[in-house]
């Protein structure tokens, strides 16, 4: 597929950019995403929304996706609404109110079920947004955070360091599994299975994305739903459930594509760091939603690696061994 087949009705699959932060423009994320010091010609613009080209084209695939910027709630549509396969927002983490401005995308984002969620922010701030706040907000809302430029670099002695800022964000939009995405052939059986994990994201949605864009709301609902929430303070969390299923689909795509990948030394030096983070996020997780994150990953791992589906059906988190 190619941008050209956007004006014949193929709508690209979107990474929604946005930004909370007056100061910062989601186009500078554009930038940063595509290793440019320019933005390119955008593929179209709405008043203030535009949609830029991007082609990521990767060790196992390749897929045409457009980084769409909306600058606020009142200019999302349905087209963007339907659209929409990822979800970056910036905030400003020197103010301490940082973290309310999210509030009015929340039951948008939680409609649209984006496979990546990410929060960024330049750094965490102790007189802004502190670190256990953002980590906090993230975890009750699957998002993953993100430090531009954080304080703490990983320990360059650590055998297996993490990836930080724009880096980790270009990782993990590249574990993605997008609706158009073409397989290179010399990785496309293993990759396949990969593929079959998550297609139910695209074919059969947590929400449907009708539904989502139906409940788009009006600009003047908008300006009174953020008055409520300037006042009252409080941020709305998605169900546990709902949690469990977004974390779980997100270690699922990358646990998955170390997997399909070539059995060298860096690609299990990756595979064993992803695991040693999904442990990490599983331990602050309620108990309950610590074994069922814990069953499902168990699972997919199991069919990533080829093994027959019978042998684990039937299985569950309350089963006695």
């Amino acid at each position: 597929m190619s941008f050209s087949e956007e004006s014949h009705g193929v709508a690209l699959p979107c990474l929604l950019i946005t930004s909370c932060d007056d100061s910062f423009k989601g186009e500078e994320l554009v930038k940063e995403i595509l290793s440019s010091k320019t933005l390119p010609e955008p593929v179209k613009k709405e008043e203030a929304v535009t949609w830029y080209p991007w082609c990521i084209n990767n060790k196992y695939y390749t897929a045409d996706v457009s980084l769409c910027v909306v600058p606020s709630i009142f200019h999302m549509s349905s087209e963007i609404a339907q659209s929409s396969q990822a979800f970056i927002v910036y905030i400003d983490s020197k103010a301490k109110g940082g973290l309310e401005k999210l509030n009015l995308w929340i039951p948008i984002v939680e409609e649209l079920s984006p496979e990546v969620l990410i929060l960024v922010c330049e750094r965490v701030c102790e007189d802004g947004v502190t670190r256990h706040e953002a980590q906090q907000w993230c975890l009750g809302h699957a998002f993953e955070l993100v430090e531009l430029n954080p304080q703490e670099l990983p320990d360059e002695d650590d055998d297996f360091p993490e990836s930080t800022g724009i880096k980790r964000i270009i990782q993990a939009l590249n574990a993605n599994v997008w609706s158009n995405v073409m397989m290179k052939d010399e990785h496309s059986q293993s990759f396949g299975l990969m593929s079959s994990l998550v297609a139910s994201r695209h074919n059969n949605p947590h929400n449907c994305q009708d539904s989502a864009s139906s409940n788009l709301p009006e600009r003047s609902s908008v300006r009174s739903e953020e008055n409520e929430n300037s006042e009252s303070g409080t941020n709305m969390a998605p169900q546990g459930n709902t949690l469990v299923d977004a974390m779980t689909d997100l270690d699922i795509q990358e646990l998955a594509t170390l997997t399909a990948g070539d059995a060298d030394v860096d690609n299990f030096e990756r595979l064993f760091t992803k695991l040693k983070q999904m442990k990490e996020k599983a331990s602050s997780m309620p108990r309950e939603q610590r074994k069922v994150h814990a069953e499902k990953v168990a699972k997919a791992f199991w069919m990533a690696i080829g093994g027959d589906d019978d042998e684990i059906d039937g299985l569950s988190s309350g089963e006695e061994s």
